[in-house]
């Protein structure tokens, strides 16, 4: 865990209650404990984003501004990816299904298959230091709260981590 997880995070935000009441403040507590959640930051402005819950329920929640959106958006996507990997090492992959219909044989994975895991898993970790290094180059720069830059940011982050789930269910 690190320090960004280890403690609750807190403040006011504006949620979206519904059209007739519209925004109304919230105090919101981010707990490392919290279940998993895809986070993501608004087109409509720079303030806005979504926290879409395992359970199903969206929140439409607004920051003061565009740096404390990316704040709450950074400590929430670190809190449900270490949700994620807990939730991952607890329960090890399933073994691969065989199609045949034949259910008496045992599952046999290809070498290719393995190999396409793995390259896939490698170019992964590529793309990981290079948006590593993107996050740390738009923060570093004088534009850090621009809005684009910052939406650049967010969407490489969320693409990335969808695609790193998409491919622990083909694994699997």
């Amino acid at each position: 865990m690190n320090v960004q997880t280890r403690h609750p995070y807190e403040g006011l935000l504006h949620k979206y209650t519904n059209a007739m009441k519209g925004w109304q403040y919230r105090w919101f507590i981010l707990s490392p404990e919290t279940a998993g959640a895809v986070i993501a930051p608004s087109d409509e402005d720079s303030n806005t984003f979504t926290v879409n819950s395992a359970t199903g329920d969206m929140i439409k929640l607004r920051a003061t501004d565009a740096r404390a959106r990316q704040e709450w958006v950074d400590k929430l996507r670190a809190v449900t990816e270490m949700y994620t990997r807990a939730i991952a090492s607890s329960h090890p992959p399933l073994p691969p299904r065989e199609h045949s219909g034949n259910s008496s044989r045992t599952p046999v994975v290809k070498l290719e298959v393995l190999d396409a895991f793995a390259n896939c898993q490698e170019q992964l970790r590529k793309v990981e230091k290079h948006n590593l290094a993107l996050a740390q180059s738009i923060e570093n720069s004088d534009l850090h709260l621009d809005s684009d830059l910052l939406v650049l940011k967010a969407m490489a982050h969320t693409t990335l981590h969808t695609l790193s789930q998409c491919l622990n269910i083909l694994y699997q």
